[in-house]
């Protein structure tokens, strides 16, 4: 056969397109197959404690995928909430420093007299200073979680904890 001239062509009788079912071609799939060139991103709260349950999602696609390309990445919290998150520890030293050295802090800001709330906080400092070590890290943690775990697909969202109120999972 001659290399040059291009193979002659074949003309097949037209098909009839009624009932069957048009195949679509998703731009977020490349060619070389399902996995190859695509990259899923799972981005999920680290301070929730779901990078078990992302690192298991990786496993699982880069398995029923292979050439899948999966990032694992944080999600973080609003900025207001993050802002917050920063504030609690600071607080959280000022008022143990003010329970061991309120004597001496007071009269230094131009209080006199320390207030009765500290008299309180003073008769009891261990349980007063656990109290507030305790609630301040509940409260750090609870500002720093998203309660994220967002999964996308070459840019595109295709799972949302934040809408939906639950994990992926298979469907029924």
């Amino acid at each position: 056969m001659d290399r040059h001239h291009p193979p002659p062509s074949i003309s097949h009788p037209q098909r009839s397109t009624v009932g069957v079912p048009e195949t679509l071609d998703f731009p977020s799939q490349k060619s070389s197959g399902v996995g190859y060139g695509n990259t899923v991103e799972i981005n999920f709260c680290v301070s929730c404690s779901y990078k078990g349950s992302a690192v298991n999602m990786k496993k699982m696609l880069e398995t029923a995928f292979p050439g899948l390309d999966v990032i694992l990445a944080n999600y973080p919290a609003p900025a207001p909430k993050r802002l917050l998150a920063k504030v609690v520890p600071v607080v959280q030293m000022g008022v143990i420093g003010i329970i061991m050295g309120g004597e001496h802090i007071f009269p230094m800001i131009g209080i006199t007299q320390p207030p009765a709330w500290y008299y309180s906080l003073r008769g009891n400092r261990f349980g007063s200073m656990a109290s507030t070590w305790i609630i301040g890290n509940f409260l750090q943690s609870f500002l720093q979680s998203s309660g994220a775990f967002e999964v996308s697909c070459n840019g595109e969202l295709v799972f949302s904890k934040l809408k939906e109120g639950r994990f992926p999972g298979r469907s029924s």
